[in-house]
């Protein structure tokens, strides 16, 4: 399910390679970090309204509607 994003993350990569500098084009190190921000980013942006949902009285919630 990866194999797209990675093919065109690495040609990508191979477009901008004079653009960074002391990174290489397929650097493990520049190719994780970015994924774990991407992954904390997406955890935080549905972790908190989820828990924001998790407070709200299922029966009162109804009531309103």
């Amino acid at each position: 399910m990866e194999a797209p994003f990675l093919i065109t993350s690495y040609g990508i990569g191979r477009l901008m390679r004079g653009m960074w500098y002391g990174i290489g084009s397929l650097d493990p190190i520049a190719f994780s970090a970015v994924a774990a921000v991407l992954m904390l980013s997406a955890l935080l942006a549905c972790y908190i309204p989820a828990r924001r949902a998790t407070q709200v009285d299922p029966m009162a919630a109804l009531r309103q509607d």
